[in-house]
């Protein structure tokens, strides 16, 4: 199928719609601040993107730290170093602390044998459904010049 249209006006909200599409880097900023106050709330929340709770720590993990307070070490600083980096292209979030792959992914002391225990995942990276609602949201605000 092919449609023919010799309109200026639509032809020019087209291209310009296009344009947009090639510099995402506003749109990209927008949902990086987004998904790194989320990440926040699921500090919070105790729960992964797809909402299920974290894993409460190990009675030998709560005698060595003093308490039970899961991914709050003395310092916050997991959830504090939550940032993004965005682009025209591209988007990543996380953190720049050296433990948070197994905080997010967890470990077995059997594969880590510094550890003292296993340790369960506990994801706080993700797109949740809300989170995907306000990237198209964002997009779609974006591409209709919303801001």
């Amino acid at each position: 199928m092919s449609i023919a249209l010799d309109d200026d006006q639509v032809l020019q909200a087209l291209n310009a719609m296009q344009q947009r599409a090639m510099r995402l880097a506003p749109a990209f900023k927008a949902i990086g601040e987004a998904m790194v106050a989320s990440t926040h709330e699921r500090f919070q929340d105790k729960e992964a993107p797809d909402g299920t709770p974290w894993a409460p720590l190990s009675e030998t993990t709560v005698e060595r730290k003093g308490h039970s307070r899961i991914l709050e070490g003395e310092s916050h600083q997991l959830a504090r170093q939550i940032s993004y980096a965005a682009s025209d292209d591209a988007l990543e979030w996380g953190s720049s602390m050296i433990y948070a792959a197994m905080q997010h992914y967890g470990g077995d002391k059997a594969e880590f044998p510094h550890l003292w225990g296993d340790i369960p995942g506990r994801p706080f990276l993700g797109v949740s459904d809300e989170d995907r609602e306000e990237i198209l949201d964002v997009l779609s605000g974006y591409l209709r010049r919303d801001f």
